[in-house]
């Protein structure tokens, strides 16, 4: 695909960097004060390749404002409760090594010229969903190693599609809707929200989403298939519709708390306030060259700052 749009989910990308080479290559990737560099120059490395080969017109890093935003805390309290470093302030556990590395890969984007997006009390999929939602013109791709974002895929009124890196991108996956269906034998028609009904009921304890006990993946996405939806699921239990077995709506009983809140947790917003710091244009050439090799230089960034710029569309012309 070219001339389209590229939504990067930013710290599904650059987490993957990080461990992609932490444990194998502890060491070797430091700047020379000492901090380590591999999620940049990984990061880094990931945009060049998505400029050189998915070749977008456009491209915007999609940032969290808040990790774990309260509305979501609010509905269910478990959600990512596992992975708080400081509850009072509500700050995520990152590694102590990768934390130092965010703002260079900021500054990087900034000096490039590469727009960034966030929204206010968001994660970053609730901009993707946002920006995906609302995008009228170009076909989209979402590029994330987050299998929460399938849910996004459509065919109108402008096609969205996910590049799945969560194998790494020598494994790359491209998902619309009907590879989606065909993956989790889902309903073309709605694969992107039944997604997002199966995930719910399976549950994700990386999120700290128990599910519907009993259901696992194949019998969500059967239950969805059928009724359609998970309002048609609690519909079709609630009036005793044979269809539904015995130990579902049982289970369905049991967790009615749990499906009555994690709508609100697992589906992405459409309707955030985005905010996007840039026209998002893939930049022709860097918008300030000067601070990008002194970026490169400080941090030893090495050829992963070179690879990036040959990847603008200038470094062709």
């Amino acid at each position: 695909m070219s001339g389209h749009l590229a939504l990067l989910d930013s710290a599904s990308l650059y987490f993957r960097a990080y461990f992609a080479t932490v444990r194998s290559l502890p060491d070797a990737m430091t700047a020379p004060d000492g901090t380590p560099i591999n999620a940049v120059r990984g990061f880094a490395d990931m945009i060049a390749r998505i400029l050189a080969e998915r070749k977008p017109s456009r491209l915007v890093a999609c940032l969290d404002a808040d990790w774990r935003p309260a509305f979501r805390v609010q509905a269910l309290p478990s959600y990512k409760a596992h992975r708080v470093a400081d509850p009072k302030n509500n700050i995520e556990e990152v590694p102590d090594t990768l934390t130092p590395q965010i703002p260079i890969i900021l500054d990087l984007l900034d000096a490039v010229g590469i727009a960034t997006a966030e929204a206010d009390g968001y994660e970053a999929d609730d901009v993707i969903g946002t920006l995906a939602h609302r995008e009228a013109t170009d076909p989209v791709e979402v590029i994330s190693g987050d299998r929460d974002l399938f849910q996004v895929v459509r065919d109108e009124p402008t096609p969205v599609s996910i590049v799945y890196v969560g194998r790494g991108w020598a494994k790359a996956e491209v998902l619309g809707p009907r590879e989606l269906a065909a993956r989790y034998d889902l309903p073309p028609a709605n694969s992107g929200p039944a997604y997002a009904d199966m995930a719910l009921l399976r549950g994700d304890p990386s999120d700290g989403l128990p599910g519907v006990a009993g259901v696992g993946e194949k019998t969500a996405a059967k239950l969805i298939t059928r009724f359609g939806s998970l309002e048609g699921l609690l519909a079709a239990a609630a009036a005793g519709d044979k269809m539904v077995p015995l130990r579902v709506k049982e289970a369905l009983t049991d967790a009615a708390k749990y499906v009555a809140a994690a709508p609100v947790v697992v589906r992405v917003a459409t309707d955030a306030a985005v905010v996007i710091d840039r026209p998002d244009a893939v930049p022709t050439e860097p918008r300030d060259l000067d601070r990008v090799r002194a970026l490169q230089e400080k941090w030893d960034l090495s050829t992963s700052v070179d690879r990036l710029l040959a990847a603008l569309p200038a470094a062709h012309a």
